[in-house]
């Protein structure tokens, strides 16, 4: 394959553009710009991922330039489609020219981004996907492990598989139940990832005594759940996990409770990240539960403008009155990170010295340390992945109407505070 530095052109820019909801920024005296590529599902059903894209933008732009980065970002939406997401990358790769590639937000946006970034020698920074199914995802031969190889530019920062493990059990294991647990896993990168019997959420479910049911795949964007719910029914199971996109989950939790099945715990990730999601279920939202990844309680400082995580919570809900959702911590992350690395880059154009850089990164977000040395993780993985703190948090029904996110299991990271404890839904 063409690689971009064979194809990059030596004209200079000037000006410095915003490609979100019409912001821009002004020009900064530098002779030299750097153009940061961002693909982001601004449309489609992970749109709640990209939420706070343009607040965080306006707030990072502004930064940079007080550090004397003369940047540029430029937006590309995927439109929540994993071709989408590969052609809008090759776009700011060979069209625009970029230095540097951030992405977030599931691994069917992070995993096209980064994979064409490792063909084209472009240095990425990627998060908000677990790490199994985005470094395993991007592997020629995801079924032996043997064959699996680092990457020389991308790199990736997010909880993995093993944590949400733990996250689950540990909430489950405040309540009374028969540990039969039915799982939902479509047919993506996530739910093949979380449902591989080998390597996904079983083995380490069994491993904690807990029994898990994975009715078989099903295809995003379906409108009947009847033989998940049937099969959940007859094996009794009285917990519901799994990786789901919003509308899914909605759809399946209202024929759920249209069919009678009421199990007392339901634990998704992806699907109810988001209060917007949450709040469209009414009163059957009370008490479902999902991994916390970021919250305003988190005990973090923005290394890029210094705000605590409550500070930067505060300030989306201000600036845009909806409530804080978790995307805010991580996406921030995400340029706190392109930032530190184009400050340290002795040529923040060359590939190869931007991508060291990353490797060298050991940087506090405000969603915790970010450095790439491997701590908690697989040789394999240890070069391109970091880790980050996880735990566990229920939906709570305010007074006068809305949800909030209380943290009700902290056993994998002490230092989160809890709000709360689990409680069965009703």
């Amino acid at each position: 394959m063409i690689t971009r530095r064979k194809l990059i052109k030596n004209a200079a820019a000037t000006g410095v553009v915003l490609g979100v909801s019409g912001l821009s920024a002004p020009a900064i005296g530098q002779a030299k710009k750097i153009r940061i590529g961002y693909v982001s599902p601004q449309t489609g059903p992970l749109a709640g991922f990209a939420e706070a894209d343009a607040f965080t933008i306006q707030q990072v732009i502004a930064k940079m330039a007080q550090m004397g980065l003369n940047v540029e970002i430029l937006v590309k939406d995927s439109q929540s489609n994993p071709n989408r997401a590969a052609t809008v990358a090759q776009e700011l790769i060979i069209d625009d020219e970029i230095d540097l590639m951030v992405v977030a937000s599931t691994p069917e946006n992070t995993n096209p981004v980064a994979t064409v970034c490792e063909n084209e020698g472009m240095p990425v920074i990627s998060t908000m996907a677990p790490w199994q199914p985005w470094f395993i995802g991007q592997q020629g031969n995801p079924g032996d492990p043997s064959s699996w190889k680092p990457f020389d530019y991308a790199y990736h920062f997010f909880w993995g598989l093993e944590d949400v493990i733990d996250v689950f059990t540990n909430m489950w294991s405040q309540l009374d139940t028969n540990k039969s647990v039915g799982g939902l896993f479509p047919n993506d990168a996530d739910g093949n990832a979380w449902g591989d019997p080998n390597v996904g959420l079983k083995p380490g479910l069994e491993a904690d005594g807990f029994s898990l049911l994975d009715p078989g795949r099903y295809q995003n964007l379906t409108d009947d759940f009847s033989a998940q719910i049937n099969a959940f029914k007859a094996a009794e199971c009285e917990i519901v996990t799994g990786v789901v996109i919003p509308p899914d989950f909605t759809t399946f939790w209202n024929q759920a409770k249209q069919q009678g099945f009421t199990p007392k715990a339901a634990t998704v990730a992806k699907a109810i990240l988001f209060p917007q999601a949450v709040e469209t279920l009414g009163d059957q939202g009370h008490n479902l539960s999902s991994e916390v990844w970021w919250s305003a309680n988190h005990p973090f400082n923005s290394s890029l403008t210094g705000e605590s995580a409550a500070d930067l919570a505060a300030n989306f809900s201000a600036q845009t009155g909806r409530p804080w959702t978790q995307p805010i911590g991580f996406i921030h992350a995400l340029f706190e990170v392109a930032a530190d690395v184009l400050k340290r880059a002795d040529d923040p154009t060359n590939a190869d010295g931007v991508a060291e850089a990353i490797g060298a990164t050991n940087l506090s977000t405000v969603v915790g340390k970010v450095s790439w040395d491997g701590a908690k993780l697989p040789p394999f993985a240890a070069k391109n992945v970091c880790k980050t703190p996880l735990v566990g948090g229920q939906w709570r029904l305010k007074e006068g109407g809305g949800y909030d996110l209380v943290i009700v299991d902290n056993q994998t990271s002490p230092d989160i505070p809890t709000g709360g404890v689990m409680e069965a839904l009703a």
